[in-house]
Parts: C-alpha cells; sequence; structure tokens
C-alpha cells in the first residue's frame, strides 16, 4: 500500500498566533469543500461558529450542503489561525477517517511551520493522534485533554494543548467540545464572548 501524500498546502496567515494541527485530512470522497476539516460530519467550523457567533451554521453555505471556504478562510486571516496536520504521509488501514486507522508515514516538521510563524504562540491539536505525534516531534509530554504543556522551539516558548477530537466519533456533544475550545481560542482576541 503506498503512502498517501498529504493533498492540502499549510494555511498560514502572515500573523498567525495560533497553529491548529489535526492528524490528517478524511478521504476525499467525504470532502464538502479543499479545506481544512472539510467533512461535514466535522464540527469543527461548528465549534468556531458557536464560540465566535453563538451560532452552530455560521460557515455552512446556504444550501447546507457543504463549508464555506471563504468565509473560513478569511475568518482565519483576521483571527490568526494557521491549519496544518501532523502526518505529511499516512497510510490508511482502513479506507475510513478514522485515526484509529492512520499509520503515519511521515510526520510533519512542526518546527519548520513554526519558523515560517514567528508570531505563533499557541499550537492546538484536535484529537489524541494528533497530541501524540506533536507532542513526540516537539520532544515534550502529550497534554490531557483541555491542557497544555510548554514547549521551547528556537528560544520561544509555545503552549502544545490536545483538545477533543472534531470528530462526531468522539463522544461529546457540540456545546461541551466549544466549552474546551473556548479556552484556548479565547487568547487569539478579547472579544470572544463568555460562555
Amino acid at each position: 500500500m503506498n503512502p498517501e501524500p498529504h493533498p492540502l498546502e499549510p494555511f498560514l496567515p502572515e500573523r498567525a498566533r495560533l497553529l491548529m494541527l489535526g492528524s490528517f485530512p478524511p478521504p476525499r470522497k467525504r470532502w464538502s469543500m479543499e479545506f481544512y476539516y472539510p467533512n461535514l460530519q466535522n464540527d469543527m467550523w461548528r465549534i468556531f461558529g458557536v464560540i465566535f457567533f453563538n451560532d452552530r451554521n455560521r460557515f455552512l453555505a446556504p444550501d447546507g450542503r457543504s463549508f464555506d471556504r471563504q468565509s473560513i478562510e478569511a475568518f482565519c486571516r483576521e483571527k490568526g489561525v494557521a491549519l496544518y496536520d501532523t502526518a505529511r504521509a499516512v497510510r490508511r488501514l482502513k479506507e475510513n477517517a478514522s485515526d484509529e486507522f492512520l499509520e503515519i508515514v511521515e510526520p510533519t516538521d512542526i518546527e519548520a511551520l513554526l519558523r515560517r510563524l514567528p508570531e505563533c504562540r499557541e499550537i492546538v491539536t484536535t484529537g489524541g493522534k494528533a497530541a501524540a505525534a506533536a507532542a513526540a516531534s516537539l520532544h515534550c509530554n502529550t497534554p490531557g485533554v483541555g491542557e497544555f504543556v510548554p514547549v521551547s522551539v528556537d528560544g520561544r516558548t509555545l503552549r502544545l494543548w490536545r483538545m477533543p477530537s472534531s470528530s462526531r466519533a468522539y463522544p461529546l456533544a457540540l456545546d461541551r467540545k466549544a466549552e474546551a475550545y473556548r479556552r484556548v481560542l479565547a487568547t487569539l482576541s478579547g472579544d470572544v464572548p463568555a460562555p
């Protein structure tokens, strides 16, 4: 089985202060847009909608069948959110999006990404596999869910967070996921509404 290369380039807005790292995109047949967290069954953009707009559907396209990539990209640029994954190439042991059946063949050089993001202070991993891969790459302990550990990259101190998976397969209600993410996303700006 040949390794599957990452289908997207890193999304690195110029003044990004937060780098969000998942594990790897789902198979393309599950995509509703050509961007990160493209599966309509994934709650990441609903989490952002709840936190920043009190509207879980804020980033849905008008037809409700896809996410609105332009709106998401503009929002991430405005807020300083960079996006990539902890694997540059994987083997899918089953033809699905489950992290359990992903074998990381080529991990991402997270330190190299961070060198391209001089203002970044927060690294957010979106699930257990991403957190473990990031911790291995950054030579630190894996944080508990909803927690962070300090990491040092080129003399810069950052925080590596582990958030609950945004996958619907992760057994936590959307509002509870948003509550967990709110803690770290509040570091982006002072205008995150209170829960």
